[in-house]
């Protein structure tokens, strides 16, 4: 089979295409035929070493992905050969097949592409997860999603929209933004240029503290941060007091340091997410109305960029360089 292997750590380019012996499974295994894959930032940063866990090289990159499976071995909890399934893991989803525990995989529900699949799980579910359950958002509250344009950005402004609240987007390009407001966003703000930018308004110049005061003059319920970096602190003033701070990655590569006195003075909550955080009856609770909006076409991931599994080093590059408009999938064996 074909993979992208990562023979040496390094940045996205070190990334090349092999011939890789098909996976022997192990009971309670599947393997599955990949039809597409997604590029995820963290990705990234195992390829380059960076990331909170180190893998041997070399090994095959790739965190997410949706196929078909080809073959089975032992129990595997009622999947069968020519199931279409999703799936996610430290690495090897860039690769023409993939061995994986059946307990981790997930059905694709009827009428939904691969390509969709395979978009939609770790972005939109990290997304869900974090409104529901870290920051409880509920209809009409205000919040501040950094990192609008990413894979989880975007979902958190499509979730939160149908969660009834009032989303402002904050991205680093007008393209990013755009897609946002097509997704609902009420606000929009370009940190670049720092200016915040309402529906049927002009943009005004400004640091980021001053446009999210100008369009959250009351403050908001909830921050949602993938980003991290120099937009951090900014997007914590914001919240209104007792509101809610989620950290959720640093896309920016920059881990920030917050003063704590204005955790203090302003009675706010900072929070961390992790999926094993969420209590168990909130999970399957989740995880349940996720499902259901994917099924309805009521939550449907944008998706920016495709590459085939020969471009595995650009698509890593796109997402690198922060290019990415939502989800930059890899069409490994037909999306369709």
């Amino acid at each position: 089979m074909r993979a992208a292997v990562c023979p040496s750590y390094g940045p996205p380019e070190v990334v090349r295409i092999e011939e890789r012996a098909t996976p022997i499974l192990e009971p309670g295994q599947a393997l599955v035929r990949v039809q597409a894959a997604a590029v995820n930032f963290p990705d990234v940063l195992l390829v380059a070493d960076k990331y909170q866990i180190s893998v041997p090289p070399p090994f095959v990159p790739g965190s997410e992905f949706a196929g078909i499976i080809s073959e089975t071995c032992g129990e595997t909890d009622g999947f069968m050969v020519g199931d279409r399934v999703t799936g996610t893991g430290l690495f090897g989803a860039f690769a023409e097949q993939v061995a994986t525990a059946a307990a981790g995989l997930a059905r694709i529900p009827e009428g939904v592409d691969a390509g969709t699949a395979a978009a939609f799980g770790v972005g939109h579910r990290t997304a869900y997860h974090c409104l529901r359950s870290v920051a409880r958002i509920g209809a009409g509250d205000d919040i501040v999603v950094l990192g609008a344009g990413g894979g989880v950005g975007l979902a958190a402004v499509q979730l939160g929209v149908a969660l009834g609240a009032r989303v402002t987007a904050v991205a680093s390009t007008p393209e990013k933004l755009a897609v946002a407001r097509q997704l609902g966003a009420a606000n929009l703000v370009n940190h670049r240029r720092a200016g915040a930018q309402r529906p049927g308004s002009e943009s005004s110049d400004g640091d980021l503290r001053d446009a999210l005061r100008t369009a959250l003059p009351d403050g908001c319920h909830a921050v949602l941060d993938p980003v991290g970096g120099a937009l951090s602190e900014p997007a914590l003033r914001s919240l209104r007091r007792g509101g809610r701070f989620v950290t959720i990655g640093y896309a920016s590569g920059d881990i920030p340091r917050i003063p704590l006195n204005l955790v203090l003075v302003k009675g706010v909550h900072l929070l961390g997410f992790q999926f094993q955080d969420v209590p168990p009856a909130e999970f399957t609770r989740n995880e349940t109305e996720l499902r259901d909006l994917l099924r309805s076409g009521h939550a449907t991931p944008h998706v920016g960029a495709v590459y085939p599994l020969v471009d595995t080093a650009k698509a890593l590059r796109h997402v690198a360089d922060g290019r990415a408009v939502g989800k930059v999938l890899i069409d490994v064996g037909g999306m369709g």
